[in-house]
């Protein structure tokens, strides 16, 4: 595919030789087998010229991404014995899957120091805004002219109970059904209790909540001891014991986490992060297998 891409973008075999260091007929050769193993024709020759055909632009189009994303794995990989200090500064909402990108970065990385604030989304929000932090990994970022985000995984708001109860058996539950149990709500600064209200507003529904607690972690506890139904982002804690994690069928739609940062903060620090999660999705291939928690892995955006 180098080959044919290099062809594609010089025009001549003699051209995308002279580019990849090898000798014309090599280049040639690798192009015909290509084009006679899967019965298509890549260029129409005109005299020493090759022009592309419909088939060998859309095949560029997808394939080019590919060596972009290999470029950039390689410069990351070429930079590891460079970055012997610096710190980077992380926000995140969630735990996860923050933890896990941070987790990447860090074996590419070991050298960097690495600050964690953890909080409300509001409260990163503004973190970032008053660069506090460099970048921060959050869901629903707003689509603002002030913010550089990159998706890297979707996830969906789910329901959390402790694992005797009956509901965590059901899958998905109805939102109404949860109208039967105490609710454990958190405050209106957290974007997964945002999600709740909204949905309880659409389904014609006005619940009381039991407890109202502000941090996830109070959730989490409060459900663990048996206190009621709790919310989060079905990727926002590794945390097994005790909670178990139940769909909810008014809530199936998955929304995006994204890796931010002011748009105009491109420290080496700040870049190399935000690639972190294409190595996650590709670093097998390269050599460094991503680690993975309950079977999320982060995702190219």
């Amino acid at each position: 595919m180098r080959a044919v891409n290099a062809v594609f973008e010089t025009g001549t075999f003699a051209a995308a030789a002279r580019r990849l260091g090898v000798s014309q007929p090599a280049v040639a050769q690798l192009v015909r087998e290509l084009e006679a193993e899967y019965g298509v024709a890549l260029f129409d020759r005109h005299g020493h010229t090759l022009i592309a055909t419909t088939l060998c632009r859309r095949l560029y189009a997808a394939t080019n991404k590919v060596q972009s994303i290999e470029a950039e794995a390689l410069a990351i990989l070429q930079q590891r014995d460079e970055l012997s200090g610096g710190e980077l500064r992380i926000g995140l909402g969630n735990a996860m899957p923050g933890m896990l990108l941070i987790a990447t970065f860090r074996k590419l990385f070991p050298k960097v120091q690495i600050s964690i604030e953890i909080g409300s989304w509001s409260t990163i929000v503004a973190a970032v805004v008053d660069q506090r932090v460099d970048v921060a990994v959050l869901p629903e970022v707003p689509d603002d002219s002030r913010f550089r985000r990159e998706a890297c995984i979707q996830q969906r708001v789910v329901a959390m109970c402790h694992p005797g109860y009956a509901l965590a058996s059901q899958a998905p539950v109805a939102i109404m059904n949860l109208m039967e149990h105490p609710l454990v709500f958190r405050s209106r600064d957290s974007s997964a209790q945002r999600t709740v209200d909204k949905a309880f507003r659409l389904a014609g529904l006005r619940p009381t909540p039991a407890i109202v607690v502000n941090t996830r972690e109070g959730m989490l506890e409060a459900v663990a001891n048996k206190l009621g139904i709790g919310f989060g982002w079905e990727h926002g804690s590794s945390r097994v014991d005790r909670i178990a994690k139940v769909l909810i069928a008014e809530m199936e739609a998955e929304s995006p986490e994204y890796i931010f940062s002011l748009a105009g903060k491109r420290g080496r620090l700040v870049e190399l992060f935000f690639h972190a999660h294409r190595m996650s999705a590709y670093g097998d291939a390269i050599g460094f297998p991503a680690p993975a928690v309950d079977g999320l892995r982060l995702s190219p955006s």
